[in-house]
């Protein structure tokens, strides 16, 4: 595959998620906007992931059944004029229905280039060209902050929305450009025998379940911090703009391309080993964290070890659900990502509810005993996981 096709995936990728997470940033000017309570802001977050949950139930699984380019278009199209609904909702309600969509249609984006990638990409290179979209997702989905930020404090939230839809547009126009077509499928399975099949992966494969909890806590665990953040710093002593407050996602960014190796010590042997050192990591990091309002350097050196710590986990987990099933990739990240946004909403809910009540310190103490519940899990079912999960390919 060109490297230019690869660059191609990798930003479409990460331009895609960054509209699932423009909001977090944002959640206390949407709270003065719609005269909604600082706690209640939360719920924002809470349905653009219920959203996510929804598109990897029902649209992720349609790259099977589907011509993938077409499918891409299509999403690519509704995006934008969610995006556009968003920009323009006069009410709470209008809000939440918008973001619900953009939830969907931007995690099927994300997920549908991701399998694109892998069918698109020859044997010898498939592990190259997967890892390079997936890099995209974890850069436009820590860089979000940042954009939003920036674009809010010149334009507004609604100008967030708005710049992001004619970013849709420009990238539409590149991929009808760019993306290989590809053969719809000779043999389709009925849409309700597709779906059930996931919900038989989650039943049936324990490598799943383990690696699917763990994620479940780590991606809430993470939420807790990014949804609550923009609180604190907002307000006294701080003060800080919406740029500053997002320019901490590129912090968060050098983190977690740090962990880019975790896929290869995985392939090596070393999964379990990977996950128990970052999970320590995970707990670790809110020490710092909690050091807030006595120094910001404690801040970003809790901000670098969270985001190395949740990549390095996430990085893991992908490697031993693939492992253990070979033949069913497109549905296994779809059922593995169930765990994801499940995690990542109640992360947001937990995070700005905690801290109406207990300011960050119960937040951080919050996500502290999400982290140690994450290392608890992961130890005592450590002689439950099959042979193929520990790296022994």
């Amino acid at each position: 595959m060109p490297r230019a096709l690869v660059a191609i995936f990798a930003c479409a990728a990460g331009l895609s998620v960054a509209n699932v997470y423009y909001a977090q940033p944002l959640l206390d000017a949407l709270a003065d906007d719609f005269g909604i309570s600082r706690g209640a802001a939360g719920g924002v977050v809470t349905a653009t992931q219920a959203g996510c949950a929804l598109a990897l139930l029902f649209l992720v699984p349609l790259g099977d059944q589907w011509e993938r380019r077409r499918l891409m278009l299509v999403q690519l199209a509704m995006l934008t004029l969610s995006l556009l609904a968003v920009s323009a909702a006069t009410s709470a309600l209008a809000l939440l229905a918008g973001m619900t969509l953009v939830g969907m249609l931007g995690t099927a984006m994300t997920q549908g280039l991701i399998a694109y990638a892998s069918s698109a990409a020859g044997e010898h290179e498939r592990g190259r060209v997967v890892g390079a979209t997936q890099g995209g997702v974890v850069v436009g989905l820590l860089l979000a902050r940042v954009m939003a930020g920036g674009i809010a404090d010149i334009a507004g939230w609604r100008g967030v929305y708005l710049a992001s839809a004619g970013a849709m547009l420009v990238l539409g126009g590149v991929l009808w450009r760019a993306l290989p077509r590809q053969a719809t499928p000779g043999t389709r399975q009925r849409y309700v025998v597709l779906l059930a099949s996931m919900f038989r992966l989650l039943r049936e494969e324990r490598t799943l379940q383990i690696r699917g909890t763990i994620a479940l806590l780590m991606f809430m665990a993470f939420s807790i911090f990014w949804s609550a953040l923009v609180l604190p710093l907002s307000g006294g002593p701080f003060h800080f703009s919406h740029t500053s407050i997002g320019a901490l996602g590129l912090v968060g960014a050098a983190g977690a391309l740090a962990a880019a190796r975790a896929g290869y010590w995985a392939d090596r042997g070393w999964a379990q080993r990977t996950t128990g050192v970052a999970l320590v990591l995970l707990v670790v990091s809110w020490l710092p964290l909690a050091g807030l309002h006595v120094s910001l350097g404690w801040l970003v050196v809790g901000v670098l070890l969270l985001d190395l710590a949740g990549q390095a986990i996430h990085v893991t987990n992908q490697s031993l659900i693939f492992a253990a099933r070979t033949d069913a990739p497109s549905r296994l990240v779809g059922a593995y990502m169930l765990f994801y946004a499940t995690g990542s909403g109640l992360g947001a809910v937990a995070a700005t509810a905690t801290y109406a009540g207990f300011g960050w310190t119960g937040v951080c103490a919050l996500g502290a005993g999400v982290s140690l519940a994450a290392l608890v899990f992961w130890a005592m079912t450590l002689r439950w996981m099959p042979a193929v999960a520990a790296g022994r390919h």
